[in-house]
């Protein structure tokens, strides 16, 4: 009997573990596969791998962005999906369900259903086609397939990859962090008004946590680090310029494009090239889950984008009943929307359903804690209208269609810099602003319980600060404020806009090293433009300058390796070219500093900073002093597909080393940063020319290939490559051509 009962319980584990191995995709549900037949598709891969693809139909070229990604990096676009379905748990563990639970508070599924019939059908269409671009793929390699029942995916699935991650960009998962692990809310964004309308200083509200409500489970708490779906919220970087033909040695326009994104991962660059009959005609990058560029070139003209930090997030403290199930709006009480979700996790072999609770108010998403229930508004809340912008930028034609793309208002936030083959430059301050009442803190935690706080619309785009054609001939960003933008005499008015729309006033290294490099140069031709790129100095003015002094002021006389790292800090030439003596140890010595800076937090106690900093370089490197490139490096792959090498440039120069990772032998392996970067010129005659790079190559995720890492040795060497973007050029380079 003991044998039988033994057998019978071993029996019963065994089925257990089988239900918990393969529950899951029974559950998932499976939509029809999108009804889409391509009319003409072919794909060209150039010298470096990067795609061309060619289509009758823009649905046709769509089809082919699809399968030539899936090519190239299939492992990544099926993260995304899955986050799309509310299983990037199910694949990824705990870090993928903090993101299902992100989905699903921010209500992504309901808004994109509603939606996506309302979308343009050329919208649709061109999603549709993607959607089936990556069914091809799958049904072709089954055994790459991560997710059992991850296939088909529709357009509407791909739609609400944007929804889901465009709030992100600009802090959504800070707040929704602090919320839920109680921590003071960092509100990014600009001044503070008081209830008459006068400024007061920034403030951090804090606010409770109730352990029960935490993924304990799962590990930390579900919205405490949200980067798989948009930014990471420890640094964001990017440059953006433009140069008109007035300040041109040439009487070109030219325009860089340098935005700083993860090397890898969901929101890291993908370079392509699209040609379709329909006169959709660009080069760019985009990131994993989109039919077209983000950001690159036409005939025509041409954008890049840098983040912006406006304070587009308001929170309110709900004013709940004894029950905690209803909350008082304007003198009633209303139902407070609760529902339970289940998420799936996966440990080991097994996927795991954790339960939650997800609330809504007429606010929006409500997380609870210790302290109360408080309700979270944002920009763009409940709206899939990004997806039309991008595509109309993509085929706009002149400045005025491009224009009349953007005041469609569907991206929430994020700089654009702006060039075109008509010679006008630009600098625009996209958000979309919430059309807020005066007389409320709206960077504190405002009543939940009146709707005179509850803003219900944004405002037009032409309330949005731009600045356009200036007298010095260039424009740029480089997230900093949008009130420094084109040199002296030549900016925006911050006083002609109002503290409501909280545009910050920070400034960046980047951005002054830019302002100083710019106003130094006089007529700028292409290798001066290069050069200004490039640059690898810190100016000795503003959070750094302050930093160092700090650090030289220390009283260090007890410990000779600490003067020694005064002594030659004193000496460092601002500049993290890997050239001079200093470069390792100001690098890191920097990068704290420039971390509380951006994150508008208080700078670490300086002697920590400096002992930390000298013992890594004593215990590594035996030497305070190596140089940069032995300290800072490009490593991608493993055994005979690895490559290490040397960097230079640092977290907040010009050329960007944002974020690394410490390596076992010590060094910096670089993750984020200078990534995808392209130089356009459009010459006098109007004639469009470019060129671009990446850290690694077109195909990150494929070790076999040859393009796994083939732009590396140009990338760390400051050069380009040429685009194709002509046909009849990329045809005569001996490109090959197939279909899929």
């Amino acid at each position: 009997m003991l044998r039988r009962a033994l057998l019978a319980l071993l029996l019963l584990i065994a089925v257990v573990a089988a239900s918990l191995a393969f529950w899951e995709p029974l559950t998932a549900h499976a939509p029809a596969a999108p009804a889409f037949k391509s009319a003409d598709v072919r794909i060209a891969r150039d010298k470096f791998g990067v795609p061309h693809i060619f289509g009758k139909t823009d649905a046709d070229v769509a089809y082919g962005v699809a399968y030539a990604h899936a090519e190239d990096d299939f492992s990544t676009l099926q993260e995304v999906l899955a986050m799309t379905r509310g299983r990037a748990g199910a694949m990824l563990g705990e870090d993928g369900a903090k993101v299902d639970y992100a989905a699903a508070l921010l209500n992504i599924r309901a808004t994109t259903a509603r939606d996506w019939p309302r979308l343009p059908a050329d919208v649709k269409a061109l999603f549709t086609a993607y959607a089936a671009g990556l069914n091809h793929y799958a049904d072709k390699h089954p055994g790459e397939v991560r997710l059992s029942g991850l296939f088909p995916v529709t357009g509407e699935d791909v739609v609400a990859g944007f929804v889901l991650r465009s709030p992100f960009f600009f802090g959504l998962d800070s707040v929704l962090g602090s919320l839920a692990e109680g921590t003071p809310i960092g509100r990014e964004g600009g001044p503070a008004l008081d209830a008459t309308g006068k400024l007061v200083p920034r403030e951090l509200t804090p606010v409770g946590r109730d352990p029960a409500d935490s993924l304990t489970p799962v590990g930390r708490d579900p919205a405490d680090s949200l980067t798989p779906v948009g930014r990471d919220p420890a640094d964001n970087g990017s440059n953006g310029m433009a140069v008109a033909p007035a300040r041109s040695t040439d009487g070109a326009t030219r325009l860089v494009s340098n935005s700083h994104q993860p090397w890898t991962g969901g929101v890291a660059w993908y370079e392509l090239v699209v040609h379709s009959g329909e006169g959709w005609d660009f080069a760019g990058a985009n990131f994993p889950g989109s039919p077209y560029p983000f950001l690159g070139h036409n005939k025509y003209l041409g954008w890049t984008n840098t983040v912006n930090r406006p304070d587009l997030i308001d929170v309110y403290q709900l004013v709940l009943d004894d029950s905690g199930k209803n909350y008082r709006f304007d003198g009633q009480w209303r139902p407070l929307e609760e529902q339970r979700i289940w998420l799936k996790v996966k440990f080991g072999p097994f996927v795991l359903p954790v339960p939650r609770t997800i609330y809504r108010s007429v606010h929006g998403p409500v997380v609870k804690n210790e302290q109360g229930a408080f309700a979270i508004r944002y920009a763009g809340q409940d709206q899939a209208n990004m997806v039309t912008q991008y595509y109309r930028l993509n085929k706009a034609k002149n400045f005025a269609e491009w224009r009349t793309a953007m005041a469609g208002q569907g991206v929430p936030a994020t700089n654009f810099i702006y060039a075109d083959a008509a010679g006008n430059i630009g600098m625009f301050y996209n958000a979309m602003f919430p059309d807020r009442p005066a007389g409320f803190n709206w960077r504190g935690v405002l009543p939940g319980d009146t709707s005179a706080d509850v803003w219900t619309k944004t405002l037009p785009f032409d309330r949005v600060p731009a600045l356009v054609n200036p007298r010095s001939g260039y424009v740029m960003n480089a997230n900093n404020t949008p009130w420094v933008a084109a040199g002296p005499g030549d900016e925006l008015d911050a006083a002609a806009f109002s503290p409501l729309l909280g545009i910050e006033d920070d400034m960046t290294n980047r951005a002054s090293r830019l302002i100083d490099l710019f106003e130094a140069s006089g007529q700028i031709d292409e290798a001066r433009l290069k050069a200004i790129k490039y640059d690898t100095s810190y100016a000795k003015t503003g959070y750094a300058k302050s930093w160092i002094d700090r650090i030289l002021a220390l009283d260090v006389k007890g410990d000779p390796a600490l003067a020694e790292a005064q002594r030659l800090l004193a000496k460092w030439d601002w500049n993290l070219d890997g050239k001079g003596h200093g470069d390792a140890l100001a690098l890191m010595l920097l990068r704290p500093a420039n971390g509380s800076h951006y994150q508008r937090r208080a700078d670490p106690d300086p002697l920590t900073v400096l002992r930390q900093v000298v013992a890594h370089l004593q215990d590594h490197f035996a030497t305070l002093d190596p140089k940069l490139g032995t300290v800072l490096r490009l490593r991608h792959g493993e055994g005979a597909h690895r490559i290490d090498l040397p960097l230079d440039g640092g977290n907040d120069t010009v050329r960007a080393s944002t974020l690394w990772d410490e390596e076992p032998d010590g060094r910096l392996k670089v993750r984020h940063g200078d990534s995808f970067i392209m130089f356009v010129t459009w010459d006098r005659a109007g004639r469009v020319r470019s060129e671009s790079i990446q850290p690694f190559g077109s195909a990150t995720t494929r070790p076999a290939s040859p393009h796994y890492n083939d732009q590396a040795p140009l990338f760390v060497a400051h050069k380009l490559k040429p685009v194709l973007f002509d046909p009849a050029a990329l045809k005569a380079s001996g490109a090959r051509f197939y279909r899929p």
